[in-house]
């Protein structure tokens, strides 16, 4: 199978996975659209199975062994949080033990529904320590190895999410998806491209944690040191993918997002939206909100939440401040 991904992968992950994962809703709310000048939809993957969009990588990864008769006897996998949350409830479709690598900082909801859907899990000190261990783990024998983004597999199931948004949308102008290690943002990218040829593709991702900022301006990968401190811990990655990243390349604009603006835009869509939103997808709004300003009014925007996998004391660090004082309000109506 070739690693370049384009969009006959999405649409055979589409057939892979009809019946097996929800086609979420797309949403907006009112205020907010008259609030920005623009009209904002949101594909709401945050009521998927298991509260993200990752499950539909890990099930289209293993519905692809299946037709080849090449399912394993052990699965395992790197993960930050709803990754592992995928993999785990994928391998319990199949019957396959599985095993997550992660860090100790890992979300504890997120945790709590790994070990739940039958995962055992493995904590590390960091992120590196822990992909180290799963590349040994990989190595045994019967076993598979899902990584979180960097496989074709995975970055045409994460595609799935943004082509049914754009069949079920009207004309959008431009869209925009959160980024970590770049599974979601570049299967965004590719259904769009085909899609929605003029629209933009805008990605975003916490300054804490910006190593896809800092490759995009390299012009190659650039991975950090030290696991990142953020509110959006679904994008605490070191580093994009070697599969992502010549695909994110091709963005039309990239933002960095500092926590007080994902802490802000998290509060502000779970209340206007009524849904629970993780910070890891909230902080695209920031994104949102710079276009907006420096767009012409009346044009519409779909924003992929990616996911509403939320710990207690997350919520708690995310409210720490009322922001829901400061309306994001860029336009009045006269």
């Amino acid at each position: 199978m070739s690693e370049i991904v384009d969009f006959s992968d999405i649409s055979k992950a589409m057939e892979r996975l009809a019946g097996k994962v929800k086609r979420t809703p797309i949403m907006e709310s009112s205020l907010l659209n008259r609030w920005m000048g623009h009209r904002i939809l949101f594909k709401a993957e945050c009521l998927q199975t298991i509260g993200a969009f990752k499950i539909r990588g890990a099930l289209n990864f293993l519905c692809r062994l299946e037709e080849e008769g090449k399912l394993p006897k052990h699965i395992v996998a790197n993960s930050s949080g709803n990754h592992a949350q995928a993999v785990a409830y994928a391998a319990a479709q199949f019957g396959i033990p599985a095993t997550i690598y992660t860090t100790e900082s890992v979300s504890p909801i997120k945790a709590a529904a790994t070990e739940g859907y039958g995962a055992t899990i493995k904590r590390f000190a960091t992120r590196p320590e822990a992909d180290a261990a799963v590349a040994v783990a990989a190595q045994a024998e019967d076993t598979v190895w899902i990584p979180p983004f960097n496989h074709q597999d995975i970055i045409a199931g994460q595609g799935t999410a943004a082509l049914e948004a754009l069949e079920d949308a009207e004309q959008v102008d431009a869209i925009f998806a959160p980024c970590g290690g770049g599974g979601l943002l570049s299967g965004t990218l590719i259904a769009a491209r085909e899609k929605a040829p003029e629209a933009l593709v805008i990605g975003a991702e916490p300054a804490n944690a910006n190593d896809a900022s800092q490759s995009l301006q390299a012009g190659e990968i650039v991975a950090l040191s030290s696991t990142p401190n953020t509110l959006a811990d679904g994008a605490a990655t070191p580093a994009v993918g070697e599969l992502t990243f010549p695909i994110i390349q091709q963005l039309d604009d990239f933002y960095e997002v500092d926590e007080v603006q994902i802490a802000y835009w998290t509060q502000w869509l779970q209340h206007l939206l009524k849904l629970h939103i993780e910070p890891t997808c909230a902080m695209t709004m920031a994104a949102v909100a710079s276009w907006a300003i420096n767009t012409p009014p009346g044009q519409t925007a779909l924003v992929m939440i990616s996911g509403g996998n939320i710990s207690q004391l997350s919520m708690q660090a995310i409210w720490e401040h009322d922001y829901l004082l400061q309306p994001p309000i860029i336009t009045t109506e006269e």
